[in-house]
């Protein structure tokens, strides 16, 4: 049976706010723009059908909210709203007619139709000329302030020139370039970690990242266009007027924008935008028509959402269909097959496709997309193309269902070697360490910025090195003069390209590099689960590599999922052998937190270092580094019964804002006391130190049990 409307009323408003929360807060959405305005559409139809169950939290009257932990919220000056959508010309040509009568007049309006960015949206507040403020749009009246990343993006004036306001908001997006995300993304594949889904939720993640230096790593770029507050308030008499005078005062202003009179030419413009957005430098998902008098748009007013005076024409998501003419298998780094599909080039969206991401063997059987098949690709914001789904109909005579084995005979398709795949893993793995696309790879992410920093092998250089056999295993790189890597060419017979400076500068940066700390040098190997943060972890509790190898306590981590599994299969009734297994796991529990390591370094990291370094592959690593007179030492090593203090073995997890300690003070107050910072709350968690706008933190605590206090419930047990 159907839900009833108010059933299905309820329904949509909990499954949009859900959605709000993971395209604001999370910067993770799991459906597109498209798929989402119609769910509000269809709200709206409901809520206009069946007003007796109106409501005013509903997300049809509210604007969503983009709160996070850890930033001061602060108060726009003139509320910062939303725009109402629409796919539908005869809506757009509506929203002309209620303008007319709601200021009572049958003459043409005068409008601006300008791109509608998919972006972050910003405000930036100016106090007589100097930049002072940058907030996020948050719930419309007030957001949080992320001034101090905002700061790192290129292009913002931070003194304006001339006569100018005594208070001023402009509005805009930020957003990032195609090829910035692409770079993000390329260093995510090297270590190992999952790519971003799209610009939009990258540039929304790094806005929110309370660590400045890092944000400042990824290149946000951002858009101007929108008025706020202004005073005095007749400054700008117009939007267009507005714009110009950004332009005029070295503004980042989006590429084109127009002037139209009556809702005929804005229609026009609408449509010729929509031949120009795809040359854009940011993404853009549609139109916005905004009426151009600032008096005008005044009168007009505003409604709880959106402004009444502005309608955002949204184009519909583009598909196109293209014939799969094969399935190209790459070899990553850590020799994960990746299918890619080859496609009969089409035009999408301003763009040749030739290629489309197939993720996984699991993916492919799931849309059963098979060789030859017609298939529907769309972009919906992505900058990868994705294959939606198989047009059945057009399905080719023998068109047989994919096995990526049988697709690449049982050897991996770059070096011949053995494939597997793994239980309950959704992708096969080349077995070859030797394999020349993971040794190239290997050494790019070895090099990289956040492993071993030797600047000039990217891409290309490693692949030259590599695929020349001048390097086989990273640390050939070291023994390697500079003069020796000036003369290695990096291009072809028909177009040689010498490295030149750039080899000797590789040189002197490997020589910086052996005095590396490390944590850095730990990173670099490229050992799955030993990341960049747990292998600062590890180096808190280990002086060397030689010392992670032979660890004893490591090693009795690494078995303590085979003993609950073995205790698991007991049968209740065996008590005495459950009983001594449970304390075995006990034991190792106890025996590390004495030691004072975390859950961090838990079976699978232990497993993944140590099964390296008692490798044939570690040993060799190890010999090598002994011999070149590499031996990196801990810079953060922290000795058994160094740490003392009233919070020793405690662990704290931050939220919020606090009333006189920035996040960082927090912390080195804990650390200086015994305890242990955490990044998320769990049930090894004893304390959630909160302030105020605590966020899902605050929740989670209060859902496990664990015990909240203030920074004054601090002080008054531990002192200062």
């Amino acid at each position: 049976m159907p839900p009833s409307p108010k059933e299905r009323i309820e329904q949509l408003r909990t499954e949009i706010a859900r959605h709000e929360d993971l395209y604001r807060n999370r910067a993770a959405p799991e459906i597109s723009d498209f798929e989402f305005d119609m769910l509000v559409e269809e709200l709206k139809a409901l809520e206009k059908a069946h007003p007796q169950f109106a409501a005013k939290d509903s997300p049809t009257e509210q604007v969503g909210e983009d709160h996070t932990a850890g930033f001061t919220r602060v108060a726009h000056k003139a509320p910062m709203l939303s725009l109402e959508n629409t796919y539908n010309e005869g809506e757009l040509r509506e929203f002309d007619k209620r303008l007319k009568k709601l200021l009572g007049t049958d003459g043409q309006m005068n409008y601006v139709v300008e791109p509608k960015i998919d972006g972050v949206a910003v405000n930036l507040t100016y106090e007589h000329g100097k930049f002072v403020r940058a907030v996020t749009r948050g719930n419309g009246a007030q957001g949080d302030d992320i001034t101090r990343n905002v700061k790192n993006i290129r292009g913002i004036p931070l003194a304006l020139k001339g006569e100018v306001p005594a208070l001023l908001e402009v509005r805009g997006e930020i957003y990032m370039t195609a090829g910035e995300f692409a770079r993000v993304n390329h260093e995510q594949e090297l270590a190992g970690q999952p790519a971003f889904k799209n610009p939009r939720n990258l540039a929304a993640g790094t806005v929110k990242l309370l660590d400045p230096a890092q944000a400042a790593e990824r290149e946000l770029s951002i858009v101007l266009y929108g008025l706020g507050a202004c005073q005095p308030e007749g400054f700008f008499e117009s939007q267009s007027a507005f714009q110009n005078w950004l332009k005029e005062n070295a503004f980042p202003v989006v590429p084109w924008w127009g002037k139209a009179r009556g809702i005929d030419e804005a229609w026009a413009l609408v449509q010729k935008l929509d031949t120009l957005r795809h040359g854009f430098a940011f993404a853009t998902d549609g139109a916005v028509v905004k009426l151009d008098e600032t008096a005008l748009q005044h009168r007009a007013g505003l409604l709880p959402k959106f402004p009444r005076w502005a309608k955002a024409y949204k184009y519909a998501p583009e598909t196109a269909q293209t014939k799969l003419n094969g399935i190209i298998i790459q070899v990553g780094r850590t020799g994960i097959l990746a299918p890619v599909a080859d496609l009969e080039p089409v035009d999408l969206e301003g763009s040749t496709i030739a290629r489309a991401t197939l993720h996984n063997e699991d993916e492919i059987r799931k849309k059963d997309i098979r060789i030859g098949d017609t298939v529907k690709i769309e972009k919906a914001g992505e900058v990868i193309p994705a294959v939606i789904e198989v047009i059945l109909e057009k399905r080719p005579d023998g068109a047989k269902p994919f096995s990526l084995f049988e697709h690449v005979h049982g050897h991996c398709p770059a070096c011949g070697g053995q494939i597997k795949r793994e239980e309950n893993f959704a992708a096969w793995k080349c077995l070859n360490p030797q394999c020349p696309p993971q040794v190239a790879q290997r050494l790019e992410f070895f090099c990289a910025r956040r492993a071993l920093d030797i600047e000039g092998v990217g891409q290309t250089v490693a692949v030259a090195l590599t695929h020349k056999h001048i390097v086989r295993e990273p640390l050939d790189l070291f023994e390697i003069d500079g003069e020796t890597l000036a003369a290695v060419n990096i291009g072809d017979e028909t177009s040689p390209r010498l490295l030149g400076e750039n080899g000797r500068k590789i040189a002197a940066a490997c020589e910086r590099a052996k005095t590396l700390p490390l944590s850095r040098w730990l990173f670099a190997i490229g050992i799955p689960n030993v990341g960049e943060t747990i292998s600062k972890e590890l180096t808190r509790h280990f002086s060397s590599l030689e010392q992670m190898r032979t660890s004893e306590l490591l090693q009795k981590i690494s078995t303590r999922p085979a003993l609950e599994l073995q205790k698991s299969e007991l049968p209740k009734s065996d008590r005495p052998a459950r009983k001594v297994l449970s304390e075995q796991i006990e034991q190792i529990k106890q025996q590390a937190k004495a030691e004072n390591i975390t859950d961090e370094i838990g079976p699978e990291v232990c497993l993944s270092l140590q099964g390296y370094l008692n490798s044939e592959e570690g040993a060799r690593f190890l010999a090598r580094l002994e011999k070149l007179g590499i031996h990196p030492q801990s810079d953060n090593r922290v000795q058994h019964g160094e740490v003392t203090g009233p919070l020793v073995g405690k662990g704290f997890v931050l939220t919020g804002t606090l009333p006189t300690w920035t996040r960082d003070q927090a912390k080195a107050i804990i650390e200086k006391k015994g305890g242990r910072v955490l990044s998320s709350v769990s049930k090894k968690t004893d304390f959630l130190l909160a302030g105020e706008e605590a966020g899902s933190k605050f929740a989670k605590a209060q859902e496990l049990g664990v015990e909240i206090i203030s920074q004054e419930d601090f002080l008054t047990r531990w002192g200062s």
